[in-house]
């Protein structure tokens, strides 16, 4: 009998939500998805050191500030990151944008450009990254225009139906609607413990599933931020599903079969108008889970981001 790892990768295609080379090696995803986050972990990561040191002594050799230096160290070291991971997985890699520029379409298009040249300058064609913007309407914005020019998006931070309806209506690539957050949210606030089936997050990204499928959009749909493999499993069928190490390895280590929780259908059905600026807004503004995750997600990245920064400005100053 298959693990149901195996068994899950014949309904979705499965994606690492690590940064560290070794996990993507053993666990053969198809992608592989970084952020923030996932970048200031691996910083500490072994397979990693060499390239970090020869990345910060090049920018080290070109002068300037420390501080502006350290900024744009963050943007070689994910690209540097990036292009290694780009020789394990046969698909895509995401890299971020920062989350500083959520709101301000025309620096996150400037910061896709950068990233896409420095990813281009290592060997990596564009058809092998996928710019991760926030799904605020600024990233959305700034992913629509990135599209039109060939530069695939994966729109991250996704929690409401108006960010979701604004992404399909923008023609992104692909939409990372969160699973474990939104449930952590409706946790905290009810007092709840959910099954599967009742998973306030899993019942969300079916639900985004569903709208994509029913409008007949092009966007790829990837469920992102689980907690537990029940979830994960609970969403088997869904596109793509972006999955950390540690829950590869319960999926790896056990056997069984897989049931699909989520159906995907061929059929046009009838798209619904394109919101406008007001419509989003008000849509969003609606819905207090998705409010309150959203900016807690542009803190937390931004936080990382800083907090990486100043790593690099220390190492350095070592140096």
């Amino acid at each position: 009998m298959s693990t149901r790892l195996d068994a899950l990768k014949q309904l979705s295609l499965v994606v690492a939500d690590t940064g560290d080379l070794t996990a993507i090696r053993r666990y053969r995803p198809q992608d592989a998805t970084t952020n923030p986050s996932l970048i200031l972990k691996a910083f500490e990561l072994p397979d990693y050191q060499p390239l970090i040191d020869e990345e910060l002594a090049a920018l080290q050799a070109g002068g300037g500030d420390r501080e502006a230096l350290a900024e744009h160290a963050v943007d070689r070291l994910a690209v540097a990151m990036g292009s290694e991971i780009a020789q394990v997985v046969p698909g895509r890699v995401s890299t971020e944008v920062a989350a500083k520029l959520s709101f301000d379409e025309a620096a996150s298009i400037r910061k896709a450009h950068e990233l896409i040249e420095l990813y281009e300058r290592r060997g990596v064609s564009r058809d092998r990254v996928l710019i991760k913007l926030a799904s605020t309407w600024e990233g959305i914005r700034a992913a629509e225009v990135l599209e039109k020019e060939g530069i695939n998006c994966n729109l991250t931070l996704l929690f409401s139906e108006a960010q979701a309806q604004a992404c399909f209506d923008a023609g992104v690539f692909l939409v990372s609607p969160f699973v474990g957050r939104v449930t952590d949210w409706y946790k905290q606030a009810t007092g709840q413990d959910f099954t599967p089936e009742t998973d306030p997050g899993v019942k969300f990204v079916r639900s985004v599933c569903q709208r994509v499928s029913q409008g007949g959009f092009d966007t790829v749909v990837m469920g992102a931020s689980f907690r537990n493999t029940g979830q994960v499993l609970a969403l088997a069928g869904c596109p793509r599903l972006t999955i950390s190490p540690a829950l590869l390895e319960e999926l790896s280590a056990s056997e069984g079969e897989v049931a699909r929780g989520v159906e995907i259908q061929d059929g046009r059905g009838q798209r619904p108008a394109p919101l406008g600026e007001p419509a989003f807004r008000w849509g969003h503004n609606q819905d207090a889970m998705a409010n309150d995750k959203l900016a807690e997600g542009i803190r937390r990245f931004a936080e990382d981001q800083a907090h990486l920064e100043r790593l690099i400005a220390e190492r350095l100053a070592a140096h």
